[in-house]
């Protein structure tokens, strides 16, 4: 896209999104003739729709959000704004989509005329014709009697099969893509103004980095501190009378029959440590062949990820994307009927009981991720003796014939291997995570026996580093180790970037 002609100034509330408002903002503004069209999409509660609202209002453009209605319906709705947007006596009547969207070219207080279609799912579903009707019509206003059309249309929805196959289907008629993706682990405690890294970790367990979240009443009274969680949870999250308590059942929604069920059952044993395909067919009681279908469905709405285990060919583990999402089936789900009209102290009682079960299944496996997550992209620079690739967990088979682990399998939390083109590549580093418990020498030992196993399977352990990864702190004779070299030692702060203690030799 060509330089920005007009200066449009970012919304102070709108956190971060800086290069997503630049980009919207140059492709409204690009000074080259003809219409473009553009798509927005990412997960839902994210900041999508705020975005182009603001974006809306700051250049003069016509915003409307889809809803579930007939087309019918959905073309009066469009006409009355418009009318009301253009200045208009009388809302025109569309018989169709080509026939709006040639008038709503037309608006716009700028040098373009822009236009938002949010809601692309939802006006797909009632209109299965719009996608090709946008391409239409975008052909004729690029050669219009009166010179073409400054169209800049804007179609936005949340990561659905709808938007996947209109990406895979709309190659010469989308002229920009802008994929409004969750904020990593450190912005979102930025986003959540919390102080206490411990504390920005739990908080990021519970509701993750969604900007909905944040602006939804539970943010009206984020934790204080370490002791101001419990309330927190209390009064903002298993609240019933609050959105955010039924929030997470709404990023379900639109998954069809006859798979809706067996999606939140899924879901349900995601969050209550089931990662792989088999143990997730032994919770549902149901065929293996049943468990790719039902993972697909959730991996097209962006809900589910696999990735490969770090040691076994062929094996992949899933893990739940959203936070707020794994919070709610470990914690809410299982009990939402009698919290549904539980008042202050019941659900006080409730929480007390569920705390330990949220330390468990939610708070310690979200530690873990994040411990992967700061390998791979937040590790300073000589903290690995190599460039990481990746960051994943891995279970090591057993050795046959002499172990000299004495260990039947290695569970890593954290391998870390660098790059070596489609080979697993050097193993950079094998660590363990520890949630609740302080981390002593007796995790050092484990990770030792690990190395030593890795070593009779094959693996080269010459500059493999050993890690702990403690929130709960760690033991006098692990920090001795560190000062020796031994092993390298992680702390919620240091994943935060605020502990700047050196982070071992090279070794």
């Amino acid at each position: 896209m060509g330089a920005l002609i007009t200066p449009v100034a970012r919304p102070q509330r709108l956190h971060d999104r800086e290069a997503e408002w630049d980009r919207l903002v140059a492709f409204v503004d690009d000074p080259r003739p003809g219409p473009a069209v553009g798509v927005v999409t990412g997960p839902r509660g994210h900041g999508k729709s705020y975005l182009l609202k603001a974006l809306a209002q700051a250049t003069g453009g016509f915003y409307y959000a889809g809803q579930e209605a007939a087309q019918a319906e959905t073309l009066r709705a469009i006409a009355r704004r418009y009318a009301h947007h253009a200045g208009l006596p009388h809302a025109p009547h569309w018989s169709g989509w080509p026939e709006a969207l040639r008038d709503l070219a037309a608006t716009g207080g700028g040098p373009a005329a822009l236009v938002v279609l949010d809601g692309l799912p939802d006006l797909v579903r009632q209109s299965p014709g719009l996608p090709a009707a946008v391409a239409e019509v975008r052909r004729r206003l690029g050669t219009g009697p009166d010179g073409p059309s400054r169209l800049r249309l804007l179609l936005c929805g949340s990561t659905t099969p709808v938007m996947s196959r209109l990406l895979s289907a709309s190659a010469g008629w989308v002229d920009e893509v802008v994929e409004v993706a969750p904020l990593d682990y450190r912005r979102a405690r930025e986003l959540w103004g919390v102080d206490d890294a411990a504390l920005a970790l739990r908080v990021h367990a519970v509701v993750g980095s969604g900007a909905a979240w944040r602006f939804d009443p539970a943010g009206d009274r984020p934790p204080t501190g370490p002791a101001d969680f419990d309330r927190w949870v209390r009064t903002g999250v298993l609240d019933p009378r609050l959105p955010l308590f039924w929030r997470a059942g709404h990023l379900l929604d639109r998954v069809p029959d006859p798979w809706d069920a067996a999606c939140h059952s899924t879901v349900a044993a995601l969050a209550t440590g089931r990662t792989t395909p088999g143990e997730i067919a032994d919770f549902l009681d149901r065929p293996a062949t049943d468990v790719p279908h039902i993972l697909s469905h959730l991996e097209e709405r962006g809900l589910v990820h696999g990735e490969p285990d770090a040691f076994q060919t062929g094996l992949v583990h899933y893990r739940i994307v959203e936070p707020l999402l794994a919070f709610d089936h470990a914690v809410i789900r299982p009990h939402r009927p009698d919290l549904a009209d539980a008042g202050p102290r019941e659900i006080g009682a409730f929480w007390r009981e569920m705390r330990p079960v949220f330390e468990r299944d939610v708070a310690g496996p979200h530690f873990a991720r994040t411990c992967r997550e700061w390998a791979a992209r937040f590790a300073p620079p000589g903290t690995f003796a190599g460039t990481p690739v990746s960051a994943l967990a891995g279970c090591a088979p057993r050795v046959s014939g002499h172990d000299p682990s004495g260990h039947e399998s290695a569970r890593v939390d954290v391998v870390v291997r660098g790059g070596q083109g489609h080979r697993p590549g050097p193993l950079l580093s094998i660590g363990l995570t520890s949630w609740a418990d302080r981390m002593d020498t007796a995790h050092l030992d484990r990770l030792r026996g690990h190395l030593a196993h890795l070593a009779a399977l094959g693996e080269d352990t010459g500059r493999t580093r050993l890690v702990c990864y403690g929130a709960a702190g760690f033991g006098r004779g692990l920090r001795e180790a560190e000062a020796d070299g031994e092993v390298v030692l992680v702390s919620p702060e240091r994943l935060y970037g605020e502990d700047r203690r050196p982070a071992g030799g090279e070794g």
